[in-house]
């Protein structure tokens, strides 16, 4: 708001427009008062001072790059070396890259006289925006790349999580891609799966069996033991380090229940089991050894 004062002199306020317009005249004023001389010398100052600016900025922009470039082939030698996953290595180093590159590119316009608050203003509610939007898919992302750095499983492993189990197909930076024996294929985000329990039966190279077999109640204890070791010692995928174990586990409702555990290699596991009990199921009946089921007897009274 422009006041006048009453008398009509000159304003007491006025307003920041005006200021400028006034001081814009008034240098405008002072330019038409120079010399040609002096206003090429001016000119050519301002143009020698622009080229500095630009010349600095040129120069700090390549630096730039040969720094970015080296701290790129560090990155990718550290992760080579252990083995990450090429496409959690070829996305790190694209995310490295844009990164310094904004950084580079708001220094550059910084020494070139622009004011950067703006950019850098941008750049943090973009990041924001992008980061709710996200949310949920940032996470998985989160949890593929601890996967693929720790490593509590690989390819080939047989897993279960998240209440799936499977063979592990393929490790991706936002899923885990499940192969079930039935040949279902289960996508598990990768989330739950870097917070969760997992149980890996391949981590290790040898995994104990357990069976319990029952004989009925009358039978020779110590007969059925033998027969199940000489079971155990004539297989050759049983280990015999750790050594087997035979115990009389319960006594049960219809049957005297014995526990069986035997370790061998993981690939066996299932192999192992399913032969074993086929096996008992042939034999016990050869050796008078008799497979009880739950029954019930009936007792009739006449009065």
């Amino acid at each position: 708001m422009l006041t006048l004062p009453i008398n009509g002199g000159v304003p007491e306020t006025a307003p920041a427009d005006t200021t400028k317009v006034l001081s814009f005249f008034e240098k405008l004023s002072s330019a038409s008062d120079m010399s040609l001389q002096q206003l090429l010398e001016q000119m050519i100052s301002g143009l020698i001072h622009v080229s500095i600016k630009i010349l600095i900025a040129l120069v700090i922009f390549w630096a730039g790059k040969w720094i970015m470039k080296r701290i790129q082939h560090f990155v990718s030698g550290v992760l080579t070396k252990r083995h990450v996953e090429l496409s959690l290595r070829t996305f790190l180093l694209s995310l490295i890259n844009i990164t310094l590159m904004l950084i580079l590119l708001v220094i550059v316009i910084g020494i070139l006289g622009i004011n950067t608050s703006s950019f850098v203003a941008l750049f943090a509610s973009a990041g924001i925006a992008v980061g709710m939007a996200l949310s949920g898919t940032l996470q998985n992302f989160a949890g593929g790349v601890m996967v693929l750095l720790f490593k509590p499983y690989k390819v080939g492993d047989f897993i279960e999580a998240q209440g799936q189990s499977g063979t592990v197909k393929e490790i991706q930076i936002f899923n885990t891609i499940l192969n079930t024996p039935d040949n279902k294929t289960i996508i598990v985000p990768n989330g739950g799966l870097s917070t969760g329990i997992i149980n890996n039966y391949s981590k290790e190279g040898c995994r104990r069996v357990d069976w319990t077999f029952g004989i009925g109640y009358g039978d020779d204890y110590d007969k059925a033991k033998e027969v199940l070791s000489q079971m155990l010692d004539d297989d050759t995928r049983v280990l015999k380090d750790p050594a087997y174990f035979i115990a009389l586990h319960s006594l049960g409702d219809s049957s005297v229940n014995i526990v069986v555990r035997a370790w061998v290699a993981s690939p066996d596991y299932w192999s192992v089991y399913f032969d074993m009990n086929e096996k008992v199921y042939k034999e016990f009946g050869n050796h008078g050894l008799n497979i009880p089921f739950p029954q019930m007897d009936v007792h009739v009274i006449k009065e």
